[in-house]
This record gives structure tokens, sequence and C-alpha cells, in this order.
């Protein structure tokens, strides 16, 4: 029979300890040994956190980035747009008929950008693995109702 001190699945899991180790063990040593397997967990799941936020914070950024992009876009088809009546007022319409066209240009542009923006933000998933993770600590530390023993 083995006890795993750690979740295998970690980096640097610890060996598992034999039976007749741990009956060997005071209360004291083997306390120690869970308050440092537990410590070693904790640092490892909030490495794992830090990781997962960075990994997101550059999807989230890069979104903003094209929301931003889209925000401009959208801008110059307002000036174009308005630059287009003022001319076709002004002109009757070549000058004006121009400035539309740029105008139809910068709305395509701002189109695609808005699209590319709302494709990556919908890939942003938050903390899953950490997550999952977290689920996967062994139920022996997770309260336990009274009278139920494992």
């Amino acid at each position: 029979m083995t006890v795993p001190t750690q979740d295998p699945g970690y980096p640097g899991a610890g060996a598992p300890h034999q039976a007749d180790e741990v009956r060997a063990s005071s209360i004291g040593e083997l306390m120690s040994q869970v308050t440092g397997d537990l410590s070693t967990l904790m640092r490892q799941e909030v490495e794992l956190a830090k990781a997962e936020i960075r990994q997101e914070g550059k999807k989230a950024g890069k979104a903003a980035g094209l929301y931003g992009g889209a925000g401009f876009g959208g801008y110059m088809v307002a000036l174009f747009v308005s630059i287009a009546v003022w001319q076709f007022l002004d002109n009757v319409m070549d000058s004006g008929l121009a400035a539309l066209i740029v105008a139809v240009v910068w709305a395509a542009i701002a189109a695609v950008l808005y699209s590319k923006a709302k494709k990556n933000a919908q890939q942003i998933r938050g903390l899953k693995q950490t997550n999952d993770s977290v689920q996967r600590i062994p139920d022996a530390l997770k309260p336990h109702p009274e009278g139920v023993t494992r």
C-alpha cells in the first residue's frame, strides 16, 4: 500500500511513502510532511494561475487592440462620410464621390477589424487549467460531514 505525498501529475512530485514508513513516523513528522506537501501544492497552483493569467491577458490585449482598430475605423468612416457629404453638396459630383469611396473602404476595414476582435475575445477562456487542477486536490483535504469516514 502506498500513500502519495503529492499528485503525480505535478512536476517534482514527491515519491510515494510505503505503509511501513508511515507507521514508523510520528504524528509530528506526518503533519510536517503534509504541511510541506500542501505548501508545495499551493505554490504550484499559484504559479499555474500566474501563467494562465499571463496567457489570457495576451489574448485580451490583442482583442482590445483590434477593437481599438475597429473604433478608429469607425471614426474614419464618420470623418469621410462627413467630408463626402460636404464635397458632394459643394461640387455636386466628382470630389464628393471620391470621398464617399474612401469612406466605404474604411467601413470595410472597420468591419474586418471588428470581426477579428470578436473572434479573439471569444477565445478568452479564463483560468481553465487552474480550476481543473484545484478540483483534483484529493478528497482527504476537503471537509466531510460528521460521522463519514473514508
